[in-house]
C-alpha cells in the first residue's frame, strides 16, 4: 500500500488531529455497555429471552400498561424497533395488547403471567452481572461511578436541548 506523501517534503503526512478510541469518554462507556450486554444477554438466554426483549420486560416490569409510544421511550429505542419487539414477544406469550380506553387509536401493553414470573428470575441475573462489572469496587466508588454517567447523560440531554432551541 502506498504512503501519502505530503507535497512539501515528500515524507508521511501526518494527521492534523489526533483523538485515540481509548482516551474518549464515549468510546469507553460503548466499549463497557457492549461488555454488560453481551454479560447479560449469556445470562437471560437460557430462558428464551433475547436482549431486545429484556429492555421492554424491565419497563413493563416497572409499570405495566404502558402504550407502545410511552414503552419505547422507557426502553431507549425507535417505535418501528418497538413494534417488532412486540410482535415477537406477543408470538412468545409475554405480552397481550389491549386497546386504549380513552383513545381507541393506542394500545396499551401488559405483561402475561409468564412474563411477570421471570421477573424473579431475570432480575438476579442482571444483579450478578453488575457485581460481577463491579467486583472489587468499594460502594462509594460504585456510586460515584453512577453519580458520574448520571451527569454525562444531564449534559447531553441539555446540550441537545439547547440545540433544539436554535
Amino acid at each position: 500500500m502506498a504512503k501519502r506523501r505530503n507535497q512539501a517534503g515528500g515524507g508521511v503526512r501526518k494527521p492534523r488531529f489526533s483523538y485515540p478510541a481509548e482516551h474518549s469518554v464515549g468510546h469507553q462507556v460503548r466499549w463497557t455497555h457492549r461488555a454488560l450486554q453481551r454479560a447479560l444477554e449469556a445470562r437471560i438466554r437460557p430462558y428464551g429471552i433475547t436482549l431486545g426483549m429484556w429492555y421492554f420486560l424491565r419497563a413493563l416490569w416497572e409499570e405495566d400498561g404502558l402504550s407502545q409510544r410511552e414503552l419505547s421511550e422507557r426502553a431507549g429505542t425507535a417505535e418501528p424497533t418497538t413494534v417488532t419487539a412486540l410482535h415477537a414477544m406477543e408470538r412468545r406469550g409475554l405480552v397481550v395488547r389491549v386497546q386504549n380506553q380513552d383513545d381507541r387509536r393506542k394500545s396499551n401493553i401488559y405483561l402475561t403471567k409468564p412474563a411477570r414470573e421471570l421477573r424473579e428470575l431475570l432480575l438476579p441475573q442482571a444483579r450478578e452481572v453488575n457485581r460481577t462489572a463491579t467486583a472489587g469496587m468499594p460502594p462509594a466508588e460504585i456510586e460515584a461511578l453512577k453519580r458520574t454517567l448520571t451527569r454525562l447523560r444531564v449534559n447531553l440531554a441539555a446540550a441537545r436541548d439547547a440545540d433544539e432551541e436554535n
